[in-house]
């Protein structure tokens, strides 16, 4: 959980500036601050989980959202690692949930582009293991607020109906996972993941 500020002796000015960045950048998550701080092709993966996403739930709003907490939650965890507020332990941690993103990341293309190859619950077991390896990344550094922008991301991009729905091949998303694992495949191929 954050610490709160509180009248002590201590003053740490980095210390401050660094909930600064996440209070400003995490208020400031739109599309716009999203494309300045985030490289075109994730920008285009981005907006493709948006229209995926609202055309399965049948809610802009909450589509929004959903897309808006996956950004502050990678601006914010970006803050964090770029001014090296992780402990030890948390390093090892980001280093493996590094790896599962990266292991994620070549299973949704995978299977996409191997016909039959497609494991919901599988997938869904990839993405609940990353939010797990988050979760204790950021216990020590962003509020319990944080962690619920998490599990929204998570709670509907691990769901099973979700993912039947999006690589179901004759079902109408298959645009959008063309696109999604057009783009993954760039960031993977850049070295991005």
């Amino acid at each position: 959980m954050t610490k709160e500020l509180v009248a002590t002796d201590v003053f740490s000015s980095k210390g401050l500036a660094i909930q600064a960045q996440k209070k400003i950048l995490g208020k400031m998550a739109s599309k716009s601050i999203a494309n300045a701080l985030i490289d075109d092709t994730s920008s285009d993966v981005l907006d493709e989980l948006y229209r995926v996403t609202k055309e399965y739930i049948q809610n802009k709003k909450e589509a929004e959202k959903i897309i808006k907490n996956l950004i502050k939650t990678v601006i914010k965890l970006a803050i964090l690692y770029r001014n090296n507020q992780f402990n030890q332990e948390e390093i090892v941690l980001m280093e493996k949930f590094k790896k599962k993103v990266h292991q994620l990341s070549k299973t949704v293309v995978s299977f996409h582009q191997v016909d039959y190859t497609f494991d919901r619950n599988f997938l869904s077991k990839l993405l609940n293991d990353c939010r797990g390896l988050l979760h204790q990344i950021i216990q020590r550094h962003l509020t319990a607020k944080s962690h619920g922008r998490v599990n929204n991301v998570f709670d509907h991009f691990s769901d099973c109906e979700f993912l039947a729905a999006l690589y179901n091949p004759f079902g109408p998303y298959r645009s959008h996972l063309q696109k999604l694992c057009d783009g993954v495949n760039k960031m993977l191929d850049d070295g991005n993941i």
